[in-house]
């Protein structure tokens, strides 16, 4: 391999010839060996470089033309593009096991942009720390690169995917509705419900953790820029936090606002635990949802069986025929991955000591990769089986019929206690609720029909 040199303040280091990285990223590249190749950190932080960089240079320009020339401004604006293209992503090999405060990510961000700079206009123009870092600190740039890529990646994929999954429960509830089933509490019969009711529940569930999510974004839409080293903003020209968060708003197509308090911004990460904490929420549900569907699914035959979900593909290597609820599972272990990612979030969080925090690549780490699953499990499980979701409506009827909690609909006329009565007199003889009330003496069998009418119970039919 062809090596360059380079050098920073603590003197020269070899760089492979091929890469656009410099110094100080080739230090940490070889003094962070921890989950090299696997945990890099999240392309979207280095896409939120590079809309933050790009902005940084157009800003500047305006405040300091004198030092962010229009030749300047121009390569590296071209470079940040390509950088938020993803074309430039094999120059950004650093994990996210580094300095907490993300330093080694905005130097290389500054490298890379800087070098790939100076190959557009041809010349040795621009410096990593003079001109792509102006006005700027890694402590007030990785808390903004984490604010937009949690927006962005919020907004553009994991907002689609709820709509998707919701619109599908929606289309589920028009075709179901009407049709009664045993409802079900502490996984025991209960009282009917119509199968769109149940899922209507699940509709609005996940609704209602997009209305969480968007709850958070006024304070992700916050951005730290400007703050520089500690919050004072030294070094960074008068309107320059300003300027640059409406610089990031026009890229991004998102309303960002500087931070009203760069001293919060820099040193806690209260917004995106609050932002985590819906994407919590949302795992909880579709943990609950999953469930809901493998359990109704349950069987073939010896299950509960009132829906039927599709098969994709064989569930055992040894029992023919066997086909499995995967796509639940593979739901269910997301959501498990974000609750524990929740964990590290919060935690990583409350390391905000004096002016910085400096857990921010692990709390970044964490919070992309729940939306990321969220969002890409959302839309598998919406492909690969809720979209199939169809009800056997025999086997709903049978277990309707057959449930005990029916004997609900007679607490008005015979009471609870000889509800109750009833109930144990059927249960245990394995006869019928109205065989037993009958026998009790409670209803004549005319009386009885009269006044059971278990669709009824459900709203399904209007007295």
């Amino acid at each position: 391999m062809e090596y360059r040199i380079e050098h920073d303040s603590m003197g020269e280091v070899k760089v492979p010839a091929d890469k656009l990285w410099g110094a100080q990223t080739q230090r940490s590249h070889e003094n962070f060996l921890i989950g090299v190749g696997i945990e890099t950190m999240p392309r979207e932080i280095t896409k939120a470089f590079g809309y933050l960089k790009k902005a940084a240079a157009l800003a500047n320009h305006e405040l300091k033309p004198e030092k962010m020339t229009e030749k300047k401004a121009d390569a590296i604006s071209k470079a940040c593009d390509e950088v938020i293209s993803g074309s430039l992503n094999g120059e950004f090999p650093l994990v996210v096991w580094q300095t907490g405060s993300g330093t080694q990510s905005n130097m290389n961000a500054n490298e890379v942009i800087a070098n790939r700079a100076n190959q557009i206009a041809g010349e040795k123009l621009c410096h990593p720390n003079d001109d792509i870092n102006m006005s700027q600190s890694s402590n007030d740039t990785f808390p903004t690169a984490m604010h937009i890529a949690a927006v962005v990646e919020i907004e553009d994929k994991l907002f689609p995917a709820i709509d998707l999954l919701a619109s599908t429960f929606k289309r589920l509830e028009a075709e179901n509705e009407g049709i009664v089933k045993s409802g079900r509490t502490h996984l025991q019969d209960a009282v009917p419900i119509q199968f769109s009711q149940e899922i209507s529940g699940w509709r609005t569930s996940i609704e209602r953790d997009r209305d969480l999510l968007s709850a958070s974004l006024p304070y992700l839409k916050q951005l730290a820029l400007g703050g520089t080293a500690v919050g004072t903003g030294l070094n960074a020209p008068k309107g320059f936090d300003t300027l640059v968060a409406k610089k990031v708003s026009e890229l991004t197509g998102k309303e960002f606002i500087t931070a009203p308090n760069k001293f919060h911004a820099l040193t806690s990460k209260d917004e995106i635990v609050f932002a985590h904490g819906a994407l919590k929420a949302l795992a909880a549900d579709l943990m609950k949802i999953a469930n809901d569907v493998r359990w109704l699914a349950s069987g073939p035959r010896c299950g509960i069986g009132e829906i039927h979900i599709p098969e994709n593909e064989p569930g055992s290597s040894i029992m023919p025929g066997k086909v499995n609820p995967t796509q639940c599972e593979a739901l269910t272990m997301t959501a498990v991955q974000v609750m524990g990612n929740d964990a590290a979030v919060g935690m990583a969080a409350s390391q905000g000591n004096f002016e910085l925090n400096v857990f921010m690549p692990v709390i970044a780490y964490n919070f992309l990769q729940s939306v990321r699953l969220l969002a890409e499990a959302m839309v598998s499980f919406n492909r690969n089986c809720a979209a199939g979701i169809t009800a056997d409506k025999e086997k709903m009827h049978f277990n309707l019929h057959n449930s005990l909690m029916l004997v609900t609909a007679l607490n008005p006329y015979i009471g609870y206690e000889n509800a109750a009565k009833t109930s144990h007199k059927a249960y245990e003889e394995n006869i019928s609720l109205k065989d037993a009330c009958v026998q009790l003496g409670f209803l004549s069998a005319e009386q009885f029909d009269a006044v059971f009418h278990p669709e009824e119970m459900a709203g399904a039919v209007k007295k």
